[in-house]
């Protein structure tokens, strides 16, 4: 490279240079001069960022659905200690475990804070012949043939599927997934037929 072809690039790097400090510092000026404004425009996105968020996730949507009567496993399975079995009838001989029918919770409520709001509740789901409204928390996908039983029988711990129930108030529930049953079933050697296992 010649001296003249060099002293041409240096001149043009030197020209950009020069033509990008003007632009950034006419910018900078720009943002200086407007720096309220621009202040003001952060502040609001943030907090509509921030408002959105705290709208639409709240804390209580990670613990899980709200009940239309307040209910506390951790009152219930732990403190009181009541096996799930007692609450959800059909779990060792069904699909589903079923839920429990306002006859299950007045059987205690009767005598127990039965003056309480959310017992009073109760009470008229049951004098209207009226299911409570459970929410459902726990998903299993529909072409998914499930079985509590088998895995009662087997001696699988409610919550080695559905966590330390009796430490919670509200269950978050589970999205139970594939890889979760899996992973289970790989780590227990149990079976892993498509067909035999869970697709039948």
């Amino acid at each position: 490279m010649d001296l003249f072809t060099s002293l041409a690039l240096s001149a043009l790097v030197i020209l950009l240079a020069l033509g990008l400090y003007r632009v950034f510092r006419k910018i900078l000026q720009r943002l200086i001069a407007n720096r309220g404004p621009l202040a003001l425009t952060v502040f609001t996105v943030l907090f509509v960022a921030l408002f959105l968020y705290y709208f639409y996730v709240p804390a209580a949507t990670r613990i899980g659905p709200e009940q239309p009567i307040p209910f506390s496993h951790r009152v219930h399975s732990g403190v009181k200690a009541i096996q799930c079995e007692f609450c959800h009838p059909y779990v060792g001989r069904s699909e589903f475990p079923g839920l429990p029918p306002v006859e299950k919770c007045l059987y205690c409520h009767n005598h127990i804070i039965a003056n309480h709001p959310q017992i009073r509740k109760e009470h008229r789901y049951f004098d209207t012949n009226t299911p409570t409204p459970w929410v459902k928390a726990n998903y299993i996908p529909e072409h998914v043939f499930f079985k509590h039983q088998r895995h009662i029988q087997k001696g699988i711990a409610c919550r080695e599927c559905h966590g330390p129930i009796e430490t919670m108030d509200r269950i978050k529930g589970v999205n139970f997934l594939m890889g979760f049953c899996i992973t289970c079933h790989q780590a227990k050697n149990a079976n892993l037929d498509c067909w035999l296992a869970c697709h039948n």
